[in-house]
């Protein structure tokens, strides 16, 4: 949003970010786990509960989300999936004209450079923009170990990759990558437009409140805190939230916009009822309980992610010295799938499970970054895991597509330095669940496949664990007791701030993004998603930052025609975001 509003030169944009800029670590593709819980992570962790999370510390799943320039995508797994036709042509359905997928289509080539020569001159995908996409620079042996079990059940993508024109099957995922390395937003947009004069960043600023008029109801500054000092900051045009599905309903609450019963709990003056704010909390939940070792060929080397070899010098200076090796690669995706099971209506593309085919799992590295991560309890890894450390092995990381349950968000007090709490509500709707275990069963098929027999694919050992195999006759309660325990989000919560017309008594926000009954304010990020979607949601919630973006222009076009003379010299407006223009990144 700031890179394409500060196109217009004679607009003034100013840009306040809680984080610090991206660190070189938050570069390099194989250490992304390693940002969860850093200085670069908000450190969100869920509500305790009794049917989720139960392997975790406390029952609390953790919630990574970015606190940097470029947010998330600063600090995520970088897989690049746009989502099905059909999660937007359901936003247009519930009442949002203008956000079907044939609308958001331009937005996706906008915004997309697409740097593999196989798919960069097809019609569906865009070059020259912000994002560069690419394959992950290094993979494992296991892939193609992987990748000939899923060719033997019938299950490779047709096309190669899932963002096509089908999405169902398995293909070897693209990244927003550019050279090897991570391409965040803040690279893509921030970097290229950062010298203009009329964009101003600040960093390590925290606000705490949008000012609003209580009387007309117009936003009209923003309160913020940096170095210790409170600081209030005017604007003459609008007040854009983009502050991510957890930090936007939070800012809005304290700023007196919200459920009023919960305001009024917590001293927080009303300025306007929405009960949707903080409601529709939607999330990819997934597990991370399908694990298997593999037994390489006897003479070489290891198949899957060897923790030795990656903390290796050689490991270092082949990514230092010769641009390539396993600090390119992404560990936890080496292939991508998304598959209707039995609960899907098989005509259909809409995929109600997304599959992560990994090449490592919480054997491989003693438990040294995916168990700090994911918040596991020294308990649990102790019982499932410590007995057989650093063995070869690769995990199928199911995901639910889309819940059917949703979750909400409450205000721990009126002190903006107190974390929003959060309440998934994972497996409310039983179906959930059912559909979710279907991605287990995948996990053993595969394992069973004549690929995977011949490396020796076996489910890790849950003897010594809360789910042990012998107390379930019916191998579903098995798979079940394994889900939640061993339950994680994939780090899409959305939906917090749901777009839909005035007259859903849910929706926060009208198609222009426009907060209802607040003048001077909107909100763009993925807390408006009325639907999640289909696959990761970085790009969706990308493309909706252009779209909005377009939106905001289009909202002041007298303002630009009045300007139309000094807007055609305005060198910013045609910025070249391009890799090739910015061979430095």
């Amino acid at each position: 949003m700031a890179a394409r509003l500060s196109e217009i030169c004679h607009w003034d944009v100013l840009l306040l970010e809680a984080g610090t800029d991206e660190t070189y670590l938050t570069e390099v593709p194989f250490l992304y786990p390693t940002l969860q819980t850093s200085r670069v992570d908000w450190k969100f962790r869920t509500e305790p509960s009794d049917q989720f999370c139960l392997a975790m510390e406390d029952h609390r799943c953790r919630w990574p989300r970015g606190k940097a320039l470029g947010g998330s995508s600063t600090i995520n797994a970088m897989l690049y999936v746009r989502g099905n036709p059909r999660d937007f042509d359901a936003w247009r359905d519930q009442g949002n004209p203008g956000w079907s997928y044939k609308d958001m289509l331009p937005y996706f080539l906008k915004l997309e450079d697409m740097r593999d020569p196989q798919y960069a001159n097809l019609s569906y995908h865009g070059q020259g923009g912000p994002i560069s996409v690419e394959r992950y620079g290094y993979y494992t042996p296991l892939r193609n170990h992987l990748l000939a079990g899923i060719k033997e059940l019938g299950l490779t993508n047709r096309y190669g990759e899932v963002n096509g024109p089908v999405q169902s099957g398995f293909a070897v995922p693209h990244g927003s990558i550019r050279n090897g390395l991570r391409c965040s937003t803040a690279k893509g947009y921030l970097r290229p437009s950062a010298s203009r004069k009329n964009l101003h960043i600040s960093t390590k600023t925290t606000v705490e409140r949008i000012l609003i008029d209580p009387i007309d109801r117009r936003a009209y500054g923003v309160q913020f805190e940096k170095d210790g000092r409170r600081y209030y900051v005017m604007v003459s045009k609008e007040v854009i939230l983009s502050a991510g599905a957890l930090n936007s309903p939070h800012l809005l609450m304290l700023s007196g916009i919200g459920p009023r019963e919960q305001l009024e709990r917590h001293g927080i003056s009303v300025i306007q009822h929405l009960p949707g704010v903080g409601q529709n909390l939607q999330d990819h939940v997934a597990t991370g309980a399908g694990g298997y070792t593999v037994q390489q060929p006897s003479g070489s080397g290891p198949l899957a992610y060897d923790f030795a070899e990656a903390v290796g010098v050689d490991t270092l200076r082949r990514f230092l010295f010769n641009n390539d090796g396993m600090l390119y690669g992404m560990s936890l995706c080496e292939v991508m799938g998304f598959l209707n099971t039995k609960y899907q209506d098989p005509s259909l593309d809409w995929p109600d499970i997304e599959l992560f085919l990994a090449s490592l799992s919480d054997l491989t590295d003693g438990g040294r970054f995916g168990k700090r991560g994911s918040g596991m309890s020294n308990k649990y890894y102790a019982q499932v895991y410590e007995e057989h450390v650093y063995q070869n092995s690769y995990m199928v990381i199911p995901m639910l597509s889309r819940p059917l349950s949703t979750g909400w968000l409450e205000l721990a007090s009126k002190d903006p330095q107190e974390r929003i709490r959060i309440f998934p509500n994972y497996f409310h709707d039983p179906k959930d669940m059912m559909v979710l275990i279907e991605g287990l069963k995948f996990a053993e098929a595969l394992a069973n496949t004549p690929a995977m027999r011949k490396i020796n694919a076996t489910l890790i050992d849950y003897s010594r664990s809360p789910c042990r195999p012998d107390q379930f006759p019916n191998k579903d309660d098995f798979y079940v007791c394994l889900v939640r325990h061993y339950t994680q989000t994939i780090y899409h919560p959305c939906g917090t701030a749901k777009m839909g017309p005035v007259t859903d008594p849910m929706a926060v926000v009208d198609r222009f993004l426009r907060v209802h009954h607040i003048g001077g304010l909107r909100v763009v990020d993925a807390s408006i998603f009325p639907v999640i979607t289909t696959g990761n949601t970085n790009v969706p919630t990308i493309a909706t930052g252009e779209k909005a973006a377009d939106l905001v222009k289009a909202a002041y076009a007298a303002d630009l025609r009045a300007h139309a003379e000094s807007l055609r010299e305005c060198k910013t407006l045609h910025t070249d975001y391009s890799a090739k223009a910015m061979a430095q990144g």
